[in-house]
């Protein structure tokens, strides 16, 4: 049973320096929140164009936005905070090791990681988010019938993020990637990202996972 963990919620931005020792076992992530909901995670929140567009239009789900870079996840804070949100907050933390340590199993109702890092360097392509490991993190974290969405400019990127999810078809379905109601006219999300690449006429790639049931052994 995840436990609750007080932390000021009148805040929008949580810092790594408030969450708990590694040990301390998974977190009760609604406690961030004015109400308990459904809740979906951001990964690579960036300035929080999604979740500024995103969450009024779902007030009835929660959305956690996940930014390592922490001049982002202030300025992304900062615009929860102007729009008064109470169902957005922040985190600045690292995706894998929040996933790992805080996120009990189940938690989470949709994962979306929009425009990743590409890592474009053979040599950097370990550093990738998305690969079999994290994905079966994804898996763990998701409620059965949870779904990741993906986007990227980048096809190799968009090659290797095929092959990952090959290797975990026991634990996903790939499907077509939807637009979320936030999205523009012709947009697949309408992120700051995607807009300056939309304008400099890069291609675009895009897929969704669905997560099976889980067993025994997932």
């Amino acid at each position: 049973m995840p436990r609750a963990l007080q932390l000021d919620v009148s805040g929008y931005g949580i810092s790594m320096e408030q969450l708990p020792a590694l040990d301390h076992g998974p977190i009760d992530l609604n406690a961030w929140f004015e109400h308990p909901a459904p809740i979906e995670l951001e990964i690579g929140s960036g300035k929080g164009t999604f979740l500024i567009q995103h969450a009024p239009l779902h007030p009835r789900t929660n959305f956690l936005g996940l930014e390592y870079a922490r001049a982002y996840w202030r300025h992304a804070a900062d615009r929860i905070r102007r729009h008064q949100l109470a169902n957005a907050r922040m985190l600045h933390c690292e995706a894998t090791m929040f996933l790992r340590n805080f996120v009990a199993r189940g938690a989470l109702a949709a994962i979306h990681v929009y425009f990743p890092d590409p890592w474009p360097k053979k040599r950097h392509h370990k550093r990738r988010l998305i690969q079999e490991p994290t994905l079966r993190l994804f898996h763990q974290a998701l409620v059965g019938g949870g779904s990741v969405h993906l986007t990227t400019d980048h096809e190799d990127y968009f090659q290797s993020m095929a092959v990952e999810a090959a290797k975990v078809s026991d634990l996903f379905e790939r499907g077509p990637f939807n637009p979320p109601t936030s999205a523009g006219a012709g947009e697949l999300v309408g992120s700051n990202f995607e807009r300056k690449y939309r304008r400099e006429g890069r291609p675009f790639f895009a897929m969704s996972l669905r997560a099976r049931a889980h067993t025994a052994s997932s």
